[in-house]
């Protein structure tokens, strides 16, 4: 359905100049942006683009000439990335999960489905779950005994939901995804070689033992999903082993993160592609973890933490820190030993061991 700017600039919450009543079906990058489209130049550096693509209009950066670029009218966007979210979300497709039941999803008698739910094929709702009112099922998901989603989930193909999971409105689970897995716990009769590494920190060598016997930990603890959580592809969240493993509302999880159980994950966190959290992890709210950091068990994160990707957390993050590097450590001293380090190759020194090795 094609807009006209000014109704764009009024989903923007933005300042609209030049001709508001031009319309355009969707959004291009400016160098290939059509006349019925608009450019996307956020920033002067696309600036260049808009006398190669074809775009009679466009979203500008503030200050920016659109008059002798070419254009016949501007949306100007203070901030670029907002901007970029409420455009999107204006012209985004709609979902295509079609509509009503389909005949070959398997729903048990004692599952309660509210109005409005869509079910897509094969998919399986097993006893005593619920489905709440205006949420959308794909086809091949599985929402196991006892399970229960809130309104206006949207939980797409492929995604699994095991039992004693519980999720509040607007729950979004994308493909693959696996909610309510076993945790990894395990136990041996004797302390393991695991245990005793931990207790001495490596100090001492671990001496020859018979094959341990591991003994699993039951997950009888389930997830709790606050309000608007989002669950990338293939993210797996394990449940917890007498409580459950928990999310907080607003709280978005990329692609291919692991929460281990027992994990408290807080409020609007933003955890990038590959993170992994071990169990018993705390993560307090507003919290944004890099793509493949890491968070080692029975740590605490505070409030309002920021780790760069990659970063191994080992021990306690004090709320409102920045932090980058194995272990992580303040981001400015990390990058300044980064610089020294390579100041030391570019000059020819090496690095002197502390505990040289003996003759």
């Amino acid at each position: 359905m094609p807009h006209t700017i000014a109704e764009i600039a009024a989903a923007l919450g933005a300042e609209v100049q030049g001709d508001g009543e031009i319309k355009v079906t969707g959004a291009a990058e400016p160098a290939s942006a059509r006349p019925d489209q608009l450019a996307l130049a956020l920033s002067p550096d696309f600036a260049a683009g808009l006398s190669v693509g074809q775009a009679r209009a466009a979203i500008v950066w503030p200050g920016a000439d659109w008059q002798a670029m070419g254009l016949a009218a501007a949306i100007f966007a203070p901030r670029a990335r907002l901007a970029m979210a409420r455009l999107t979300q204006t012209f985004a497709p709609g979902d295509a999960f079609g509509a009503g039941v389909h005949p070959s999803a398997v729903i048990e008698p004692s599952a309660r489905i509210g109005a409005d739910v869509v079910v897509g094929p094969f998919t399986y709702i097993a006893a005593n779950a619920e489905i709440g009112a205006g949420s959308r099922l794909g086809a091949h998901v599985t929402v196991g005994q006892g399970a229960r989603i809130g309104p206006f989930a949207a939980i797409r193909d492929g995604a699994r939901i095991g039992p004693r999971v519980v999720a509040g409105a607007r729950l979004v689970v994308q493909p693959g995804a696996v909610i309510g897995s076993d945790g990894f716990s395990y136990v041996t009769e004797a302390p393991s070689g695991p245990e005793r590494a931990k207790r001495t920190r490596g100090a001492e060598p671990l001496a020859p033992t018979d094959p341990p016997e591991w003994h699993k930990i039951e997950s009888l603890g389930g997830v709790l999903l606050g309000d608007d959580v989002e669950i990338g592809a293939n993210a797996t969240i394990d449940a917890g082993t007498i409580r459950p493993t928990s999310i907080g509302d607003g709280t978005k999880l990329d692609n291919l993160v692991h929460v281990g159980h027992n994990v408290t994950v807080g409020r609007h966190c933003l955890l990038c592609g590959q993170v992994g959290i071990a169990g018993s992890a705390s993560i307090g709210d507003r919290v944004v973890l890099g793509g493949q950091a890491g968070v080692a068990d029975h740590v605490t994160i505070g409030d309002d933490v920021v780790a760069g990707g990659g970063a191994g957390i080992i021990s306690k993050v004090a709320s409102g820190s920045v932090v980058f590097g194995y272990p992580a450590e303040r981001m400015d001293r990390a990058f300044a030993g980064v610089r020294a380090l390579r100041r030391l190759v570019r000059t020819g020194q090496k690095p002197v061991p502390k505990d040289p090795p003996s003759e």
